[in-house]
């Protein structure tokens, strides 16, 4: 081969060498863009404040603070804390790095001043909380550094409820609760926990209220409220106040609770032309440990009960049984000692009912209907630890929000030959009145609710079979001080 041939060709394989190398190397290079660095998950710091925090002899009406990054305030309306309660509320404003807050209120002379902002103070980017910022003054010569903690309970669960706020009054009148906002208050942790700090030492009545309007003081018996029996005395070794919450008057009937009733007339739909019926069978059964109810869809003027017949499958009218309206003459209950497999008629004729309105059922109607089997339900078995029968306990079994049973225990080992399955929380009542069932309080009266305590345990009960149930009881009832 002639020089200059192989010249071309060795320069062609070369080329060709290049090219393949360059396609090798671009196949494997991935471009990966830029990820800017870590998440920002650093709350906002303060760098200055004018005046500086925990000031002595404060004579300002404007504050600024200064922070290290851009900052926002979100419902500050809803999370900031201002102690002592002022009757005018700090304007409190944020842009770029600095927070102002411009007093209103005229303040009080030696006082120790703290203003949290709970989480209201984020910074732009992403949002991070300062979680429970505070601001530190003094109109006078010291800061007070008294501190006061505790827990607030619902007293129909045994559970905590973070949305309530915890309040101290100077005032001793029981009226001042109602009538006047706090010197101090504050918010619960999620575990019901509260605590005031740099408040001034001295004795305090010491209140919890659900208060969604935000006015700080006891308006209406249907709002969750808690009072403590005694004044307590703040100094230098408190201890530590466990209050009980309730609604001295709930509004309405709330599920859940045995013997509620509602006394409001329901409304009355306008596309409502004709008088109906319910009943609470559920697939045309009806449930061994309960009654037969027969609701309307509005309240009576008249119920005949010779209209009624309740029989056998051969129209055999059967005794034995209970008929029992509710207060409103709208629904009534059937009792009758249920037996499994069994089935049953209940024949309405047409003018049985009439309401207010002269309204009647159309027609005369047959219910037919049969009892369950007894291998619908499981047998449960409740073994109790600790037992003290001068507690007057009572287990309450709770099915999401409704009373499944109240069983009082009288004995170490309880046998329910029938019992409903599925999934059930168990809470322990301590019945002071031993009527079997919760009662609330009354503020006015000066009467605690009864206390319950729940674990919050969930325990499954089987169909069709042997169920065991071990409870170990509380050695004594819930304390009015943590560590009781």
């Amino acid at each position: 081969m002639p020089s200059s041939m192989k010249k071309v060709f060795s320069a062609a394989i070369g080329s060709w060498l290049l090219y393949k190398l360059l396609f090798f190397i671009s196949g494997c290079a991935q471009i990966i863009p830029p990820t800017g660095g870590p998440r920002d998950t650093l709350p906002p710091i303060m760098l200055n404040a004018t005046p500086k925090d925990s000031t002595l002899n404060f004579n300002a009406n404007k504050i600024v603070l200064t922070f290290n990054e851009y900052v926002q305030l979100e419902r500050p309306e809803e999370q900031l804390i201002v102690s002592p309660v002022p009757k005018i509320q700090p304007l409190v404003e944020a842009r770029l790095k600095e927070v102002t807050i411009r007093i209103k209120d005229t303040l009080e002379e030696n006082t120790t001043y703290s203003i949290n902002f709970g989480k209201a103070l984020k910074d732009i980017n992403e949002g991070n909380p300062a979680k429970q910022f505070t601001y530190l003054f003094s109109t006078g010569a010291y800061l007070d550094s008294s501190i006061l903690s505790g827990k607030v309970i619902i007293a129909e669960s045994g559970r905590p409820d973070s949305t309530l706020i915890v309040m101290l009054h100077r005032n001793f009148e029981d009226s001042a609760v109602a009538k006047e906002k706090p010197r101090y208050f504050t918010r619960l942790d999620s575990a019901g926990r509260f605590t005031f700090q740099n408040i001034a030492p001295g004795k305090y009545n010491i209140f919890a209220l659900k208060d969604p309007g935000g006015q700080k003081m006891y308006m209406r018996a249907s709002d969750l409220f808690a009072f403590y029996d005694s004044v307590i005395t703040i100094e230098n070794k408190n201890i530590e106040p466990v209050l009980y919450a309730f609604e001295e008057e709930p509004e309405g009937s709330k599920p859940g609770r045995p013997g509620a009733t509602s006394t409001a007339k329901p409304a009355a739909s306008k596309k409502q032309k004709k008088l109906s019926y319910h009943t609470n069978l559920e697939g045309g059964q009806q449930d061994l440990l309960s009654d037969l109810v027969l609701s309307f869809s509005d309240p009576l003027e008249l119920f005949d009960r010779s209209k009624l017949l309740f029989a056998d499958t051969l129209f055999h009218p059967l005794s034995g049984y209970n008929l029992q309206p509710d207060s409103l003459n709208q629904s009534f209950t059937l009792s009758y000692p249920w037996q499994e497999d069994q089935e049953f008629m209940l024949v309405l004729e047409n003018d049985i009912a009439k309401d207010s309105s002269g309204m009647e059922l159309t027609k005369a109607d047959t219910i037919r209907f049969k009892t369950r089997k007894e291998s619908d339900y499981g047998r449960l078995k409740l073994r109790l630890e600790n037992l003290d029968t001068a507690q007057h306990i009572v287990l309450v079994f709770y099915k999401g929000d409704k009373i499944e049973l109240s069983q009082a225990a009288i004995d170490k080992q309880i046998n329910l030959p029938l019992f409903h399955p599925g999934d059930f929380e168990i809470r322990i009542l301590y019945d002071a009145n031993n009527n079997n069932k919760w009662d609330t309080g009354n503020y006015w009266e000066k009467i605690q609710p009864e206390k319950v305590v729940s674990d919050g345990k969930k325990y499954t009960i089987r169909p069709n079979w042997d169920n065991e149930i071990t409870i170990e009881l509380p050695p004594h009832p819930p304390g009015n001080v943590m560590g009781e």
